[in-house]
């Protein structure tokens, strides 16, 4: 029955690890010119058609894209890395996601897995559908919903949504340090607070330099940054195997043939376009799975090199 269920959500083998998808939302009306703004839409029609249907409507046109979070069992941890959407969150600046009432939890329930029996939460970046279930409300207050596991994130990310919360306007310090260029966006308001701040009044939070080196057995965090200030995308080793879990890098199939398509929720956009090659570049090199948060259909999948471009594969 769990195996069966494993099928059902999507289940991978990656050495001694199994990796599961827990599905939250499926987005299937995405425009591509809004999702991309800088995209030429005639160039975006014509790629889109070299997709399939999982990823976009045949009759509209309109591309497919999912919400979920990952779920990595071991023999002794249970790990979730990012956390989706939460529900009755306020996110009135982004409707899809405001007060979403999903049975996130029921499915992860379903994939073997208790919010009590989380050892690990591993944080791609802060924006709210990366940290959404870090929180859920009780008694009418956010408490931490996986109360037994260790929060880990990156130092300068939390540093810099606490800036914005305060208002204080030390963020802009942070943004020269980085060196990341010019800005066209912030982090949806709210998030930090209801979402992040309970993690840190528990001591749940394990706060880390972002650089590449392993920060819990295993995984790997690298510096991707453009997305967001700091994001990571995090890679996974067990037994000679490899897998990578992308976070925002790239939001839909599209990006892989358009690396310099930047998403209209990137806040750095000449630094998430270096990092979308790296990417890119990375799994290529690796032959690393690629587990990613916003492709429709398995959401995995590998990337090959086609020539001077790119070609990605579901598996």
């Amino acid at each position: 029955m769990k195996q069966d269920t494993e099928q059902a959500l999507g289940s991978y083998r990656v050495g001694a690890a199994t990796i599961t998808k827990i599905p939250e939302l499926a987005l299937d009306g995405v425009d591509a010119a809004l999702l991309y703004p800088d995209c030429d839409p005639e160039m975006a029609a014509e790629e889109a058609r070299k997709l399939g249907p999982g990823s976009v409507d045949e009759q509209t046109g309109l591309l497919r894209q999912s919400v979920h979070a990952w779920l990595v069992t071991t023999p002794d941890r249970v790990i979730l890395v990012d956390t989706a959407s939460g529900n009755d969150k306020e996110r009135p600046g982004l409707a899809v996601l405001h007060h979403l009432n999903e049975p996130f939890l029921e499915r992860l329930n379903a994939a073997g897995v208790t919010p009590d029996g989380v050892d690990l939460v591993l944080l791609t970046h802060i924006h709210a559908d990366h940290v959404g279930w870090n929180t859920s409300k009780a008694g009418g207050r956010w408490v931490p919903t996986f109360p037994n596991a260790r929060y880990v994130f990156s130092a300068r990310e939390r540093a810099y949504n606490a800036a914005l919360a305060a208002a204080t306007g030390s963020d802009a310090a942070i943004r020269v340090e980085t060196g990341l260029g010019s800005m066209a966006r912030l982090p949806l308001p709210g998030v930090f607070e209801d979402s992040m701040v309970p993690i840190l009044e528990a001591g749940l939070a394990r706060e880390i330099t972002v650089d590449g080196s392993e920060v819990e057995e295993g995984f790997f965090f690298f510096p991707s940054p453009g997305h967001s200030i700091d994001h990571a995308s995090i890679g996974f080793r067990s037994e000679g195997e490899y897998a990578l879990f992308w976070g925002d890098v790239l939001h839909h199939p599209l990006q892989v043939a358009r690396p310099d398509w930047n998403s209209a929720y990137c806040e750095f956009p000449q630094a998430a376009t270096t990092s979308r090659r790296w990417a890119l570049n990375h799994a290529a090199e690796t032959g690393a799975l690629v587990l990613t948060t916003h492709f429709a259909e398995t959401s995995a999948g590998r990337v090959r090199r086609d020539g001077g471009a790119f070609g990605w594969q579901f598996v």
